[in-house]
């Protein structure tokens, strides 16, 4: 069976409310309402890694993060990481795994709840 070329182009009707969310949420990211969906659609089709399979969502201590050498301890193997707008290690405060590219984890400061 020969595969014939898509062109790309995809007509879609979506919800009035659902596209005034989706306009504002790609504003936010400044994207345009085009590339805001093809992001959310890629990173919803790639094909997960060990490590998003099993740590995406895992929190992790602060003292677990060697900011000296640059890696983090989880589960016993150690990773290299970057943590969301390069913030410094704060050792007495929770991270969260947000996702992992290759060998480096990103990670976020949990805020602590008053």
């Amino acid at each position: 069976m020969m595969s014939e070329k898509k062109s790309g182009n995809i007509a879609l009707r979506i919800d009035p409310e659902l596209h005034e969310k989706i306009t504002r949420l790609a504003a936010a990211d400044n994207r345009s309402v085009n590339s805001y969906i093809t992001k959310i659609l890629e990173n919803d089709v790639k094909e997960n890694s060990f490590e998003d399979r099993q740590f995406v969502g895992t929190m992790i201590p602060g003292k677990k993060i060697n900011d000296k050498n640059g890696l983090v301890d989880v589960s016993g193997i150690y990773y290299r990481y970057l943590i969301e707008e390069n913030q410094k290690v704060d050792k007495t405060a929770n991270y969260v795994i947000l996702g992992a590219t290759g060998n480096v984890l990103t990670l976020r400061k949990l805020e602590m709840a008053n």
